[in-house]
């Protein structure tokens, strides 16, 4: 395991404040493993003797925090496994680490009036609203301490038509730029990063979840990475036609079935991954090519961030699907 340009996360943050203490970073703390950090990490290396590759391995990391510190399994890995892919997913959607993933925040820039969460449910097709008003039902003083004197306002506008909704959303953004202006920026980011606020995103992700798992059993695919990839095609592609579903087939009979079992798991997500690429609009299909192989291959770099599956979100090819 190892953390390298492109990484994000709690862990990332944790050797950003370290190295900040050593006077090797001035950058700011948000998770994000880009250039400065891995400027920082390879000054730190050279100071220690260590390789300047940038990555910071196990060598790296006790060299940070002392011998007797292992470099440590992202703390998502005990989460369920729902949790571990929406906030993949959610990951790609936003191009945030967590928790900002969860706190994802767009404007009126495609006409639903806002978009909130991981998955970007948004007001104008009604998705936001239950995600909203089902935190307020459970954790009504969560939403009293976050929007403070502006939670009448808020609650408010959940009771009103889905018109005065639209209004709303637009008189709080900037209209060229569609962006959402202070205080409400803040606000709805500080409810993303809640944990009671995430918990009603898993709970609003959770039949993607199934439909995932559904379609791993059609396929013969029983991987938590398998159900990853079917979960991010549900949400990015929306469904597998059938006649993709014949080309995956037909590859299917082709691949060596005397491989170990993993090599053969791999081999099928990795048709999966290609054959529904190749079916998304011809402008988007390398893009979607990208960010399936990611998943199919457990590793891989999208729009210059860099994941690992195993490293990051605790997603390997582990069994998930009976």
């Amino acid at each position: 395991m190892d953390y390298r340009r492109g990484a994000k996360g709690e862990e990332v943050s944790r050797i950003q404040t370290r190295l900040r203490e050593l006077g090797l970073y001035r950058g700011p703390i948000d998770g994000d493993f880009g250039g400065g950090t891995e400027s920082s990490v390879r000054e730190f290396q050279l100071g220690q003797g260590l390789e300047a590759d940038g990555i910071v391995g196990p060598a790296t990391w006790q060299a940070l925090y002392g011998a007797s510190v292992p470099i440590p399994t992202p703390a998502i890995a005990a989460k369920p496994l729902v949790y571990r892919n929406l906030a993949l997913t959610g990951a790609f959607e936003t191009e945030a680490p967590i928790p900002e993933c969860f706190a994802g925040l767009a404007g009126d820039f495609d006409g639903q009036g806002m978009s909130f969460g991981a998955l970007q449910w948004n007001l104008g097709q009604g998705t936001l609203q239950p995600l909203l008003s089902a935190i307020d039902r459970a954790h009504p003083k969560v939403v009293d301490n976050v929007f403070g004197p502006h939670a009448g306002e808020l609650r408010a506008m959940l009771s009103s038509s889905r018109e005065d909704q639209l209004s709303w959303a637009r008189s709080i953004q900037d209209g060229r730029r569609f962006v959402i202006a202070e205080p409400w920026r803040g606000l709805f980011k500080t409810l993303g990063r809640r944990e009671e606020f995430q918990d009603i995103e898993v709970d609003a992700a959770r039949q993607i979840y199934q439909d995932a798992v559904t379609w791993c059993r059609t396929y013969g695919v029983k991987s938590e990475r398998a159900v990853a990839l079917m979960f991010d095609v549900r949400v990015q592609n929306g469904s597998i036609a059938n006649t993709t579903r014949a080309q995956i087939e037909r590859e299917f009979a082709a691949l060596d079935t005397g491989v170990d079992p993993d090599t053969l798991e791999v081999a099928r997500l990795r048709v999966i991954a290609n054959r529904r690429a190749e079916a998304a609009n011809p402008r988007w299909v390398e893009d979607v090519r990208a960010r399936k192989l990611t998943i199919a291959n457990g590793v891989g770099a999208i729009h210059g961030a860099y994941y690992d599956l195993e490293g990051q979100y605790g997603i390997g090819l582990r069994p998930a699907v009976n």
